[in-house]
């Protein structure tokens, strides 16, 4: 495991291997995501033999439960950057207080969730406009994927604190065994393969509870068990507003964007499911390949959220900015290189998914090459929309580049040129890839407007509710 960081030191001197201070971060990170997607697509290759209708019901439903999942997991992104300058500011105390309010605040919002989702799971998918074999076969699916929530939920807060504390590859570690044992359940209960009941699709969603529920029992033991990284501790009646004041004000201006970006997904899942089922099943072929590649980048946009938050909570502004020019440089370069390889990756969906038909095939083709053009942008919103507005308190900018890409010109995009037009299933692909345009030009706008002095100064030694 990495040793936990040090107070971050003046710009100047800020370590001797910037590189690899930024790779002890992302590089674990970006495999982690890319673990639990690969995942996801060995879980799609395994439904895939079911059927296109098969693809389509797990795509819409997941698009569907990935909302609440996302939205909620603020609350693990406000924690991390909290940690973060808790960390910086060599604060055990704090570390403890806001990991432990956090925990407490996530159990409870994820079960209010999650009762009335799975209660009206079908009507849910029945608004999404999907298919009535569709809906059928994604209802039972949702409604066991969201008893996920609340372990997921937890698994996302511990492994946030965690790569604020400097162990970043300790959720690595966790993620690998439970997507290996994610594998085996799924296997075994959508086939019924050994001692598994063959339960078909339903199948794949308990495997998941249990992935979920596994990673988060081992996060747990690495933080509170024998290593004693943070304790459990509840502060004190008159301190609770010190530490949720910061955390609601980082969080909820998160979790809002995060339920637009995901509602965003499931509405484009919607539009693509009322071009067709064919269409749909494409796209969330399009999407899994397309995860897999970009999360490549994603552990840039953590890197972001410790280095620049550790720098704030030490005072360092010039610290802050060197760290955003460098993880600026790597995001062009390795949004740049997954990019190709999305690309390449066409080539391979006859060999994937010989069963889903020749016109799934075909039209992933095109959605693949589309969205592949546009992954550099993808990654640079990532790193400024997700890690450097949030960290620099400015979550106004960030709602704003969401709202704007994703119902201002991407979604009115979509529904006139996927249903209006003939253009169909291309214009959907092609309306999202513009959305991550115009969330760059907002996002860069925003990021110009933040004051790092004036900030650094705020939040030295303490919390900081927002800068602007």
């Amino acid at each position: 495991m990495s040793a936990p960081p040090a107070t971050s030191p003046p710009s100047e001197s800020i370590h001797p291997s910037p590189r690899r201070e930024i790779a002890s971060i992302a590089v674990p990170v970006s495999l982690e995501m890319v673990i639990q997607l690969l995942l996801t697509f060995i879980n799609q290759i395994i439904v895939g033999t079911l059927g296109a209708v098969a693809v389509a019901s797990v795509g819409l439903s997941g698009s569907l439960t990935f909302l609440f999942f996302v939205t909620l997991g603020a609350l693990g992104s406000g924690t991390s950057i909290l940690v973060a300058r808790r960390t910086g500011a060599g604060d055990q105390a704090g570390v403890n207080h806001t990991l432990t309010v956090t925990l407490l605040s996530s159990v409870v919002l994820a079960v209010l969730v999650s009762v009335p989702v799975i209660a009206g799971a079908g009507t849910l998918l029945h608004l999404a406009g999907g298919a009535e074999d569709v809906t059928q076969a994604a209802t039972p699916y949702m409604r066991v994927a969201m008893l996920a929530l609340v372990p997921g939920m937890l698994g996302w807060i511990f492994s946030g604190a965690l790569r604020s504390l400097g162990h970043a590859r300790t959720p690595l570690i966790a993620t690998s065994i439970s997507v290996a044992v994610e594998c085996v359940v799924a296997v075994g209960l959508v086939f019924g393969t050994g001692p598994f009941p063959e339960l078909g699709v339903v199948g794949a969603a308990w495997a998941l509870v249990v992935a979920n529920t596994l990673k988060a029992a081992i996060l747990a033991y690495q933080i509170y068990g024998p290593r004693r990284l943070a304790a459990l501790s509840l502060p004190a009646r008159p301190d609770w507003g010190r530490i949720a004041r910061p955390l609601l004000a980082l969080s909820a201006p998160l979790a809002f964007t995060e339920f637009v970006w995901s509602l965003g997904g499931f509405m484009y899942a919607a539009v693509f499911a009322r071009v067709g089922t064919v269409a749909l099943a494409a796209s969330q072929i399009v999407q899994t390949l397309e995860g897999i590649f970009v999360v490549g980048s994603f552990g840039l946009m953590s890197a972001a959220t410790v280095l620049i938050g550790r720098s704030l909570g030490a005072g360092d502004a010039p610290g802050a900015q060197l760290w955003l020019r460098r993880i600026s440089r790597a995001g062009l370069a390795t949004g740049l290189g997954f990019g190709l390889l999305f690309a390449l990756s066409s080539l391979l969906l006859p060999v994937l998914f010989p069963r889903v038909g020749d016109s799934v095939q075909e039209i992933a083709v095109v959605g693949i090459l589309i969205n592949a053009a546009t992954q550099v942008f993808k990654v640079r919103n990532m790193i400024v929309g997700g890690g450097v507005l949030p960290s620099a308190g400015d979550g106004k900018g960030v709602i704003t580049g969401d709202v704007v890409g994703a119902f201002v010109v991407g979604l009115p995009l979509a529904i006139w040129l996927g249903l209006y037009t003939p253009m169909g299933v291309w214009g959907v692909f092609l309306a999202r890839s513009l959305e991550e345009i115009v969330k760059v030009l907002v996002f860069e706008w925003r990021r110009r407007r933040v004051n790092w002095p004036r900030l650094a100064e705020e939040q030295r030694g303490r919390e900081v509710v927002a800068a602007h």
